[in-house]
């Protein structure tokens, strides 16, 4: 008995220790094959909705990604270059490439599914001391139905791995300890690919970093001794950003971040107002190629890109080129001229975005189905025969049930706040800034850089139930744990 005893002893001393009351003891974690099971049956909860639809879900981008991957690998291994290798991630359409070959989506929907999984148990088990198998699956069967996590994990779009990017950032920066060597590998490797998967996400992983480094240059408790872990998180995404410029610049013979990007600042600023005002009040005088279109500028950003007779897909290359090249100056001269104009439509960009919820976005497109002839079109037949084409799945129901989740996640929190500032547990806490910091974060740079869409804010949202979810386990924990020492 007495070894026991010291060793029940010892633990609660390391929990003491670590400003928790019910966090995993820090210890490499060992293979289970009951945690393997566990995780891969969490995937699986993860997967209902593109079983429900009959197929993974799909949006417009999701055919480019799927259809990039093809001509990227072939230019890599078998040195077969291409004319134009599209304008979004080419990291991501070659990463998911191996798990379709143009032949099936499932693949890809299973990997999504199984990396959040994964990662949500990590998290789990550094914050759930005690009963973690049983806990995690609640928790994912509980996210499942009452978010949108599963909806976006069965996506074929990197949406799923931002909010993923968040945790693994928080599990490097506050849960190092809890995980071994092999785990902390994944997390690294999962950080890479998260980033160079959609320039939203660098941006709010690079702010995340740069918030946390104030934090600890504010002395704040909670990030004690955590400078090293801040600083490896930022190698990483350095080690992404200079993959995809280094692609970039092997494919096409231009050294820059993103492939064939379309002046979306431009159109954003000319819908705001502000570029529209500067164009038709300088112009000709400005000498921008937009100045051109001056007497039929779009009313809205799909317009200006997208639309068949919009500026930017009825522009010739070369003309595409000079909006390009001009994008970035015109978007200065713009806010030098009206600069109180923009920022008070920024701010309401970024306060449109974070209320705007929902899965309206994922209703059947035209452009889907006309992209399954170059992308995957095996697929074809039995995306017409899916519910998303006849828009017959619940969307509405579950954005419903989500924005009554998210209002109650958010009670939960504000609730706890003074459990948070009397015993200050360094996880939660860390977990708690990473992700209300994330989810503010993406409203702005979604809402003000790109546009106010459903389906950006929404693709994070579910990180909120997650945290109010957590938090009440810590506390629970915390209560088990003076309990026993009472005892």
């Amino acid at each position: 008995m007495i070894p026991r005893l010291r060793w029940k002893k010892s633990r609660t001393i390391r929990l003491h220790e670590s400003d928790s009351g019910n966090i995993a003891p820090d210890e490499p974690s060992r293979f289970s094959v009951w945690r393997a099971a566990t995780i891969f049956l969490g995937a699986l909860i993860f997967l209902w909705p593109a079983i429900l639809n009959r197929l993974p879900l799909l949006y417009p981008d999701s055919m480019t990604y799927l259809a990039d991957g093809r001509p990227v690998a072939r230019a890599l291994f078998l040195h077969k270059f291409s004319n134009y290798y599209g304008m979004r991630s080419l990291i991501y359409s070659l990463g998911i490439f191996p798990f379709h070959w143009n032949i099936t989506l499932w693949p890809v929907a299973a990997l999504q599914s199984l990396l959040a999984a994964y990662v949500i148990w990590l998290v789990v088990r550094s914050v759930v001391a005690r009963q973690t198998l049983w806990w995690y699956l609640i928790l994912c069967a509980s996210l499942s139905l009452l978010t949108t996590l599963s909806w976006f994990a069965a996506l074929i779009l990197p949406d799923i791995l931002g909010p993923i990017l968040y945790l693994c950032i928080y599990l490097i920066v506050f849960a190092r300890e809890a995980l071994s060597r092999a785990e902390r590998a994944a997390v690294i490797v999962i950080i890479w690919w998260a980033v160079a998967s959609h320039g939203s996400h660098l941006i709010v992983a690079t702010a995340l970093c740069a918030l946390l480094i104030l934090l600890n240059a504010l002395h704040c408790k909670f990030m004690q001794q955590r400078w090293r872990a801040v600083g490896a998180v930022m190698l990483v995404i350095l080690f992404s950003v200079a993959a995809q410029v280094g692609l970039n610049k092997y494919l096409t013979g231009n050294a820059a971040l993103d492939a064939d990007w379309p002046p979306i600042l431009m159109a954003r600023m000319i819908e705001d107002g502000p570029g529209r005002q500067y164009i038709e009040t300088h112009c000709p005088d400005a000498k921008f190629a937009i100045c051109e279109d001056v007497q039929h500028l779009p009313a809205d950003t799909d317009d200006f890109l997208w639309s068949d007779t919009g500026i930017w897909q009825s522009a010739s290359a070369e003309k595409q080129a000079r909006l390009q090249h001009e994008e970035i100056r015109f978007v200065l001269a713009t806010v030098r001229a009206y600069p109180g104009e923009q920022l008070k439509k920024s701010a309401a960009n970024f306060g449109n975005q974070l209320i705007t919820l929902g899965m309206d976005d994922l209703t059947a497109a035209d452009w889907t189905l006309e992209g399954f002839d170059r992308a995957i079109p095996a697929e074809k037949s039995h995306y017409e025969h899916s519910r998303q084409i006849s828009n017959a799945l619940p969307l509405d129901f579950f954005s419903s049930v989500q924005g009554w989740m998210v209002i109650a996640s958010l009670a939960v929190i504000a609730a706890f706040i003074p459990y948070l500032r009397r015993y200050r547990p360094a996880r939660i806490l860390g977990l708690g800034v990473i992700i209300v910091s994330a989810v503010l974060m993406n409203a702005f740079v979604t809402g003000v850089l790109s546009a106010v869409e459903p389906r950006y804010q929404s693709r994070v949202i579910w990180l909120l139930p997650l945290l109010a979810a957590l938090l009440i386990l810590d506390w629970r924990g915390q209560r088990s744990l003076h309990r026993t020492n009472a005892e």
